[in-house]
């Protein structure tokens, strides 16, 4: 199964992380045999908000910071989709913020892929909220001063379902920690550290390789403490499967319309008479 578009113009620098993204997402979606009608790829606004464009699948693409609210609900509508959010960190972390926190609240059955560079790309290099203490860029001159995000550590805090860390300098690692979080029942979290080639000189493909490692296999990521230490680390950062919840019931399977009938919504008819009746009842 192929999920290449041909002749088409990517609007990525050359060298961008993004492009190995890209292909490490098509490679896992062809080895798990997902066929493009039963995918939908997710995403708002930036550099990584594209790459619903390069794939040959259906997608939403909507307002900056906004991809988890429509993703949540594309689940909830039709629960036999596989849903994937594709963000930066700009757009998950900073704009969406507030929907980041709340998503692994409720815990709906996506996977989120956030492409990790440190920088504002889209935009032109402003601080992201994943920054390093000192990044100079042309509007922080002096050099950032405000502590950074840390998204692994808010997950687990929340106690989410699947939350991993990979870096796309190495690809064959990165598509099995994105084909475990794709197969995974719940939120699952995949934070990607990734180079932006034009932007961000500091934090490159080379920095990322000497600054992170790889959790051994005798790390337990059920284990919510030891998680939560690994999660504050910082370079080296590790890399692997950081923490997995207990298993826990998917927000859509909370809702009260799939308590008595598995059917998706998008199956129902519409009940037209008591539809009409609310309406009606509302009527001032």
């Amino acid at each position: 199964m192929s999920f290449d578009m041909e002749k088409i113009d990517i609007a990525w620098c050359p060298g961008c992380g993004n492009f190995g993204i890209l292909d490490v997402l098509k490679r896992t979606l062809a080895e798990l045999q997902i066929r493009s009608q039963d995918l939908v790829l997710v995403s708002g606004i930036g550099q990584a908000a594209k790459m619903p464009h390069y794939i040959k699948l259906n997608f939403f693409n909507g307002l900056h910071g906004r991809a988890l609210p429509p993703a949540t609900a594309i689940k909830a509508v039709n629960p036999e989709l596989k849903v994937i959010v594709t963000s930066g960190d700009g757009d998950m972390y900073g704009e969406g913020g507030n929907h980041f926190i709340h998503a692994i609240r409720r815990n709906p059955d996506i996977t989120v892929i956030v492409h990790n560079n440190m920088v504002y790309g889209l935009t032109k290099g402003q601080a992201s909220p994943t920054s390093q203490l000192g990044f100079v860029t042309p509007l922080q001159i002096d050099g950032v001063f405000e502590e950074p995000f840390n998204p692994l550590a808010v997950a687990v805090a929340l106690n989410a379902s699947f939350v991993a860390r990979t870096s796309i300098h190495d690809m064959e690692f990165t598509q099995k920690i994105f084909s475990q979080a794709i197969r995974h029942k719940g939120f699952a979290l995949v934070d990607t550290f990734t180079p932006c080639v034009s932007y961000n000189k500091t934090n490159t493909r080379k920095w990322y390789k000497e600054n992170t490692y790889i959790l051994d296999d005798s790390y337990d990521p059920l284990n919510r403490d030891g998680a939560f230490k690994k999660a504050v680390e910082m370079a080296p950062w590790p890399l692997g499967v950081i923490f997995k919840s207990s298993p826990k019931p998917s927000f859509e399977e909370n809702l009260p319309v799939y308590k008595n009938n598995s059917q998706p919504l998008i199956d129902r008819k519409v009940q037209w008479d008591k539809l009409n009746s609310l309406i009606d009842s509302k009527k001032v």
